[in-house]
């Protein structure tokens, strides 16, 4: 037989580091015992045993004893158990602790550890809290007057078992200096293994608990012994104080006296004697509110259960379940227990199920669908009477395991449901309702063909849905082209339903088609278009109650995603908000994702990187969750981007993150695959690696200019395509790339665009050797990244020009526009930009003496200084920066006090000497 072997010892440096300097100190003014507390299974007896191992290498002697509850009787019982461990050679060195029995007195004990020789003693008594009498009263004494001799007690008890004496003596102990406590915590979820997150989150950090469930879930045999444990504890109980922990454990988090005498079927004094005696062996507890009971742990409930015959099992499961009845409790209570007792269709126990699979159905979508599936399980075959029943409860399903993740299983529901029902002439919602549902899931499958097929045909029969039905499956189909790259394939379709969507007055339907056209018109690059599109989407986002945008977790994310590439930040952040906030409460964890995604890559824009990286990283947890595919591998990219920000140059941690990005995208061809793709271009550029820069995008983008790229974010990559070439000295190619840059920023008249055409620009002048020319066209840069918000690049534009500003002799301008990068990236934690601010810094010899008084603003004060500067009205700036009028005018008023002046024309001179290079247009 194989030897068994223990778990790993893990963790508990920090009270091992504690045991080692109570050692240190032993008979010298040293706490002479050391009380070791902690939750059942939290690890207190494993410590005891490493650290008596490390006592024992430094050349101590170590007795090692137990108290057990069947020797309570037993005078002195841990201490006489320790002895056992007095060796002979020991025995030697401690004659008088040798020649120590039980009847000795306490004082007899004491005299003995009195006379222990150096290096000294270590005695460990585990499970203390069912000492006798004497041995708290020997242990009192030793508290009261340590022995004058290198001798430690090392205890480990419980404290909620512990008997009153026991707990006071150490107490005192405590207060007096002689005893050191030592509360054993939780372990960290990093002192685990990876995989066992959800082990770890239901064990709440506890050893022992965490080990039954790991090998539960991987079919090992640690839980059954973990399961001896809990047996043996419940062994000395009489039958009736068994029978409420099992009740306690069934009722879970519902359980109260009522309850838990309703299922054992007892109540009075000898309900109450049985709670008292249980209480006071901690297995059961009160409850959190301080009026229910509970298990002493969940997986202390789970494990009871578990020990249980299946027969006794159900039986405590039916009884739970008609207690709760009798009391009114929610569906989704009951259903708990009655999915465990149902063996056979009972219409009421089912539609208790159904119900609570509807109340969970956001909370709890796992829930939902694994009811749901006993429903179905049980409902009988029979068309005739459930074949309405059957379908809603499989389109339930579906839903449900869609926003659980299981989109797979979802897709293959829906595909039963939709054999299950053929067209029908006058119409059928349900049937309407899983093609849209099936065309969603095959969508986040990324099977965008599949998806087409299966809507195009529903679209094409005859006759076709009724009116409401066909334009929702229009507007999933422009999802999937959307996606699919093909958006222009449904524009005219679109047309249509928006027009129809409004005739009837379908406020949503409305919100849907606006919300997809605009994304669709953003994504092209029909800039006029997108603005018309999103501003009536928001008009009527805006104006929609939270109840109404439940219903509209996409429409949301395509809102903001289309303000994000109108550079509209403000917007977009705006309503990925109020989107985030609805998507949390209606259980949609696409959304969510999505949404963070939206607004880190806005925040992110604007310059705020150290918030934007929060975001990113919640949004690519949520889509971890969710699987892998076109969803995580943009999600990755986009956070590899915003980390290229936050970090200092050549990161590897970047490059490695945009490559796992690439990876967990696939061969998937479509939008955000592609993205995902020439997004790793940042991190490849910032590694140094030009030509690699050069083949990531033509690979990705489809060839030399990028036709495969997202129109409206083009000029962004080519100005990376310029960046290249001029470091590999393929001069002619940069200036191809400008010139298609420059071309494609105007036909898209979108400042941000603008700005990477005009960085473009600037670096081809550089090259050429026109450094003045090169400066204004990177000024020129952030003035369009300012006008949009995009205070990064406003930044990387302002810092970028500086050594050409210098080397056309314009010190004024150089210093300036280095105060203006530095401090935006200051501001954000723009790591990456501040190394590039530092590299620039300008020498104190080229420092103008012209004061920079704005930098005393604060950045919303600066921003408000330089719009009036620019010669808008405050009504202008409130509108721009989505401020009221009011306080548009307090930091007006502020800024004129924090720099002294008193107009809009100083103010507006001022921003002008300070900000522009001399000869450059600000």
């Amino acid at each position: 037989m194989e030897r068994a072997h223990p778990p790993p010892f893990v963790g508990r440096a920090a009270e091992l580091a504690t045991l080692d300097t109570v050692l240190d100190a032993c008979g010298d003014d040293g706490p002479a015992v050391v009380d070791v507390t902690g939750e059942p299974g939290i690890g207190k007896s494993r410590l005891l045993g490493r650290f008596t191992r490390r006592a024992q290498q430094r050349g101590y002697v170590v007795l090692r004893g137990r108290a057990t509850e069947a020797e309570r009787s037993s005078p002195l019982q841990p201490f006489t158990d320790a002895l056992t461990d007095l060796g002979e050679q020991d025995a030697r060195g401690l004659p008088a602790l040798a020649a120590l029995t039980a009847r000795h007195s306490v004082r007899d004990v004491a005299q003995a550890l009195a006379r222990t020789p150096s290096p000294g003693l270590v005695i460990s008594l585990d499970d203390l809290h069912w000492a006798d009498e004497a041995s708290v009263r020997l242990l009192d004494h030793l508290v009261r007057h340590p022995v004058a001799a290198p001798v430690l007690i090392v205890v480990a008890r419980r404290v909620r078992q512990s008997p009153p004496p026991l707990s006071a003596a150490l107490a005192r102990g405590t207060d007096m200096g002689s005893v050191a406590r030592l509360d054993v915590r939780a372990l960290e979820p990093q002192e685990f293994p990876p995989g066992t997150e959800a082990a770890y989150a239901d064990s709440a950090g506890n050893p022992l608990y965490m080990r039954a469930l790991t090998a539960a879930g991987a079919g090992g045999g640690t839980a059954l012994s973990v399961l001896s444990v809990v047996l043996d504890e419940l062994a000395p109980l009489a039958l009736l104080e068994r029978q409420v922990v099992e009740a306690v454990c069934v009722l879970g988090a519902q359980a109260t006296t009522g309850l838990t005498a309703a299922v054992v079927q007892t109540d009075g004094p000898a309900l109450l004697t049985a709670l008292r005696a249980v209480m006071a062996r901690d297995l059961v507890r009160p409850g959190a509110d301080g009026h229910g009971l509970a298990a002493r742990h969940p997986v202390f409930a789970r494990l009871v259960l578990d020990g249980l015959d299946p027969w006794h099992r159900r039986d405590l499961h039916r009884r739970a379940a008609a207690a709760l009845a009798e009391t009114g409790a929610p569906a989704s209570v009951r259903a708990d227990h009655i999915e465990r007792t149902l063996e056979r269709w009972e219409p009421e126990a089912g539609a208790v199920l159904v119900e609570a699979a509807v109340q969970t159905a956001v909370t709890d979508p796992a829930a939902t669908a694994r009811r749901l599936a006993t429903a179905l399980r049980l409902l009988p075959e029979d068309p005739s009477l459930h074949r309405d029943t059957r379908g809603e409860l499989m389109l339930l399903r579906a839903r449900a395991l869609g926003a659980a993740g299981a989109v797979k299983e979802s897709r293959d529901l829906l595909h039963e449901l939709i054999a299950l029902r053929p067209p029908d002439p006058g119409g059928d919602e349900l049937r309407t309702a899983a093609v849209l549902l099936c065309a969603l899931m095959e969508r986040q499958l990324y099977r965008y063909p599949e998806a087409d097929a299966l809507l195009r045909r529903e679209l094409d029969r005859r006759p076709g849905p009724p009116p409401a039905q066909r334009d929702a499956l229009v507007v999933e189909w422009g999802n999937h082209s959307l996606f699919a790259t093909r958006f222009p394939l449904v524009r005219e379709e679109l047309t249509r339903t928006l027009a129809a969507t409004r005739a009837r007055g379908d406020r949503l339907g409305e919100a849907e088609t606006l919300t997809l056209a605009a994304l669709g018109e953003a994504y092209e690059g029909e800039t006029d278009a997108a603005r018309q599109y999103a501003d009536a989407g928001a008009a009527l986002a805006d104006v929609l109650p939270d109840a109404d945008l439940v219903g509209l977790g996409e429409p949301m994310v395509r809102l903001a995603w289309s303000e994000v590439f109108l550079d509209r930040y403000a917007d977009a952040l705006r309503h990925t908000d109020r989107g985030i906030e609805v998507a949390r409460r209606s259980g949609r964890p696409f959304t969510v994702s999505q949404l963070h995604l939206c607004a880190a890559y806005a925040l992110c824009q604007q310059g705020r990187v150290a918030e934007a990286l929060r975001l990113a990283d919640e949004s690519v947890t949520v889509a971890r969750g969710l699987g892998g595919g076109e969803r995580l591998g943009f999600s990755v990219a986009m956070r590899a981007t915003v980390l290229l920000q936050a970090r200092p140059p050549g990161d590897p941690e970047v490059l490695a993150e945009a490559e796992e990005a690439v990876a967990a995208v696939g061969p998937v061809d479509g939008w955000w695959a592609t993205l995902a793709r020439c997004l790793v271009a940042y991190a490849v550029q910032s590694a140094g690696d030009p030509l690699r820069v050069r083949d990531v995008l033509l690979s990705a983008g489809g060839g030399r200019d990028l036709p495969r790229v997202q129109p409206s974010v083009r000029p962004s990559f080519l100005e990376l395509l310029v960046g290249s070439a001029l470091e590999t000295g393929d001069v002619a190619d940069a200036e191809h790339w400008t010139r298609l840059a420059a071309a494609e920023a105007r036909r898209l008249d979108l400042p941000t665009q603008t700005g990477a055409a005009l960085r473009a620009l600037a670096m081809v002048e550089g090259r050429r050797g026109r450094p003045d020319a090169a400066a204004r066209a990177f000024t020129e840069a952030a003035e369009a990244s300012f006008r949009s918000g995009a205070g990064l690049r406003e930044a990387h534009s302002a810092l970028l020009a500086v050594p050409y500003a210098k080397a056309a002799g314009d010190h004024v301008g150089a210093s300036a526009l280095w105060r203006r990068g530095h401090r935006i990236a200051a501001d954000g934690g723009a790591v990456l930009l501040l190394a590039l601010a530092d590299r620039l810094r300008p020498a104190e010899s080229d420092v103008t003496d012209v004061p920079d008084v704005l930098a005393e603003l604060s950045r919303r004060e600066r921003e408000v200084a330089e719009l009036v500067a620019a010669g808008l009205t405050n009504q202008a700036v409130a509108e721009k920066l989505h401020l009221s009028t009011r306080t548009v005018e307090s930091h007006v008023a502020r800024v004129y006090r924090k720099t002294g002046v008193g107009s809009r024309a100083a103010l507006a001179a001022l921003v002008t000497r300070i900000s522009a290079p001399a000869g450059g247009p600000r």
